[in-house]
């Protein structure tokens, strides 16, 4: 037996540590900055590994493989490795192509992103949340080609809103009255109460404040997905902006504010 082996035996000389195994899975960039002078720092969300943070060395050299590809709203094939936090990605290569978005597609896309920045914590798998989000770019895509109407926009956020507060664990009760459990009438008013849910308005008195009054056939075509009703889709989204106000707490939404700049 040689003098390291006997060491290594006796527990007096370490052992190299096992090199990290490679990870890949479909992936979206949320977020990238530029780290020291030719690398970058991605914020990714993936469906099996949830949101992650990956360190792209090289990335912003003009020869690197991975320069063009790690764009926001595309969807992409990730590899990486590391045990730390912050991961090292070891390449990036298109899944496939969507097109373009431009306008209040555009902006809207900017507020999926960091609606997911903001509300959920990194390496938490939440696949369900994934592929809202997919499914969500992949309509602002198409509208923003054939140039869509803005309330087909609202639509999809409305219906990714609804997903997001499902996924989270704070699903939306929208087809049964809170106090009564029956089903929620069309030609009914309600209160919706943050964490109890719909109650009628002519039943009781409400404080203003952690509520909002909206119609029953709001919440009947949310519950249905349908938001071809102009009313429906606009108190849709001052119900969800309550909510999702909520979670957010003292966290700022900017692309909001470039959306009220564009109107």
């Amino acid at each position: 037996m040689n003098d390291l082996a006997a060491g290594r035996r006796a527990g007096l000389v370490e052992k190299p540590a096992k090199s990290s195994s490679q990870v890949t899975d479909r992936a979206f960039v949320l977020h990238a900055w530029p780290w020291r002078e030719t690398s970058a720092i991605v914020e990714a969300f993936t469906p099996a590994h949830g949101r992650i943070g990956l360190v792209a060395k090289g990335a912003k050299r003009p020869k690197s493989a991975i320069r063009g590809v790690l764009q926001l709203f595309q969807p992409l094939h990730l590899q990486w490795f590391g045990r730390s936090e912050m991961k090292t990605l070891k390449s990036a290569e298109h899944d496939r192509f969507l097109p373009q978005m431009a306008g209040p597609a555009l902006v809207s896309a900017f507020y999926l992103n960091e609606l997911v920045m903001k509300l959920t914590h990194r390496e938490v798998p939440n696949e369900g949340l994934f592929e809202a989000y997919a499914a969500a770019l992949e309509a602002l895509s198409a509208i923003s080609l054939e140039r869509g109407r803005r309330g087909d926009v609202a639509a999809v956020l409305r219906r990714f809103e609804v997903a997001l507060m499902r996924e989270l664990g704070y699903g939306l009760r929208l087809e049964q009255e809170a106090d009564s459990h029956q089903p929620v009438s069309a030609a009914e008013r309600y209160w919706y109460v943050a964490d109890r849910g719909a109650v009628r308005v002519a039943h009781t008195a409400m404080q203003q404040g952690d509520v909002l009054e909206l119609s029953g056939k709001t919440l009947v075509d949310m519950a249905d997905d349908d938001y071809r009703d102009p009313q429906t889709l606009a108190e849709a989204k001052f119900l969800m902006r309550h909510l999702i106000g909520r979670l957010l707490g003292d966290k700022v939404i900017f692309s909001r504010t470039l959306m009220r700049e564009m109107k």
